[in-house]
């Protein structure tokens, strides 16, 4: 049995793999949504997935974004409710794979500090950047979730090399007959987003220094974070885990781990990095990586999905003939689009909508 389940997660990423059989099944959450996710879709669909008192053998946090850390840190807070109040904890978790922001991408502490130093510049000068404010408070949510790990007895990282996941380091994980095999971050694509990181955030700071309004619309540019990017089988079948990941570092990941064939890889599913945004997703990636389910996981909020990714998606398959099938999360104005200007029997694709009445959706692999 191989089950992947789409989790309501709004703008944000949530996702449960399900494998093995009926009598001894294993779980893996991968994200947990944005704040308020974990009451309003998590808890509902893990009580129905992994059922009150289950195991889940593992939780990966992809990165620390927001919109994917808080509904996991919820769920800690409730576990250890349950362990205050003397109750049987809700779910049970086995380990929780996370690479912290310093381990990654900051080893100084530098980029921290002017992080810290341009967002207090920010609050003084009245001038709102929300997306770097997100990243800012995602580094201390994910040093709350490596406390809340270690209060609840939860092994962080186990068996990796230096407390991080890196695709140089890592050997395949295996919850038969499910495998798990790391495909990012690799050294090469760390070193990258740490210079983009730094030229980013001494370009701010110029900016916020001569020319807030500047500094604000720079603010859409913010340099991705490092995201585990997972490839998951089982049975035969395969789905591949992106969190926030940009396409090309996923293509160079797939290729340092030796998991694609000169850079080219088929999926079961690919769940599309960044919620379909046209900063992470070319047309190129879609035409390397290809697959027969696409997994968006967004709401429309900040312009995600973009129309040209769903575009690129749709063309890229119907060129090489390949029949697919996109799952949203939600309707957004771009998937109306596309369902207006590449209508689905000319273009030989189905669209599937999570119902707004449930909290997931699950793919069946194999029985």
């Amino acid at each position: 049995m191989f089950k992947l389940h789409v989790v309501q997660a709004r703008f944000g990423d949530c996702l449960v793999l399900e494998a093995g059989s009926k009598q001894v099944p294993h779980f893996v959450l991968i994200d947990g949504g944005p704040p308020g996710n974990y009451a309003a879709d998590l808890a509902p669909a893990l009580q129905d997935i992994v059922g009150d008192g289950g195991k889940l053998d593992l939780v990966v946090i992809s990165h620390i974004d927001t919109d994917h850390i808080v509904g996991v840190l919820e769920l800690l807070a409730a576990i250890e409710s349950d362990t205050v109040s003397e109750r049987e904890p809700r779910q049970r978790i086995g380990g929780l794979w996370h690479n912290s922001f310093d381990r990654t991408l900051d080893p100084t502490g530098d980029l921290a500090q002017r992080m810290q130093s341009l967002m207090m510049t920010a609050d003084m000068a009245e001038v709102a950047m929300p997306l770097s404010a997100d990243a800012f408070y995602g580094l201390k949510e994910g040093n709350w979730l490596r406390r809340m790990g270690r209060k609840l007895a939860i092994p962080i990282n186990a068996g990796f090399p230096d407390d991080l996941i890196m695709v140089e380091t890592a050997a395949v994980v295996t919850l038969a007959p499910l495998e798990l095999r790391i495909a990012g971050p690799d050294r090469d694509n760390l070193g990258k987003l740490r210079a983009e990181w730094l030229a980013w955030l001494e370009k701010a700071a110029e900016q916020m220094t001569s020319d807030p309004a500047a500094a604000a619309t720079a603010d859409s540019s913010i340099p991705n974070l490092s995201s585990i990017v997972v490839l998951a089988s089982c049975d035969g079948r395969t789905v591949l885990l992106t969190g926030d990941a940009r396409g090309d570092h996923i293509i160079d990941g797939l290729r340092a781990a030796k998991l694609s064939d000169s850079g080219k890889l088929h999926v079961d599913v690919l769940k599309v990095q960044h919620h379909g945004s046209d900063r992470n997703a070319t047309r190129a990636f879609f035409e390397a990586i290809t697959a027969d389910t696409y997994v968006l996981s967004a709401d429309g909020r900040d312009g995600n999905p973009d129309y040209e990714t769903l575009k690129g998606i749709v063309e890229t398959a119907h060129q090489q003939g390949r029949r697919i099938t996109l799952l949203f999360t939600n309707e957004s104005a771009a998937s109306k689009k596309l369902k207006r200007t590449l209508k689905p029997s000319d273009y030989n694709y189905q669209v599937m909508m999570l119902d707004g009445a449930r909290h997931h959706v699950t793919l069946t692999l194999s029985e």
